[in-house]
């Protein structure tokens, strides 16, 4: 069974860093392109951030650049998503995914085949 699970999130103030895991199980996520996409309370899901298979190249939303970075790690199946100063509108619903056997990095939640139930991130002060 594929699953993928989110973890990492929480109540942070204006300014404050988190870093959020992913653990997945079920398939070689060494194959697949990863992203994390998140979604704020009465809107849609967004794109944050992908990476690549191999060799790893990474794109992010505009408003998050440079401030966050997504990260792998194969041989753990892991996948991070480290934040920085963060700022309320960051405040929402994390979600990753894999893209199944897809080697570029892709920013459409339609290339995505597999997801995680989500984990809450709230920027308040």
């Amino acid at each position: 069974q594929v699953q993928l699970v989110e973890s990492g999130g929480g109540l942070v103030q204006p300014g404050a860093s988190l870093r959020l895991s992913c653990t997945t199980s079920g398939r070689t996520f060494a194959s697949d392109a990863m992203g994390w996409f998140r979604q704020a309370p009465g809107k849609e899901r967004e794109f944050v951030a992908s990476i690549s298979r191999n060799p790893l190249s990474t794109r992010y939303a505009d408003s998050v650049k440079g401030r966050f970075t997504i990260s792998r790690d194969n041989a753990k199946n892991m996948v991070y998503l480290q934040m920085t100063s963060l700022k309320s509108e960051d405040t929402g619903v994390y979600y990753c995914a894999a893209a199944a056997g897809r080697f570029t990095v892709s920013v459409r939640s339609t290339d995505y085949n597999y997801w995680g139930q989500g984990t809450r991130v709230t920027v308040s002060s």
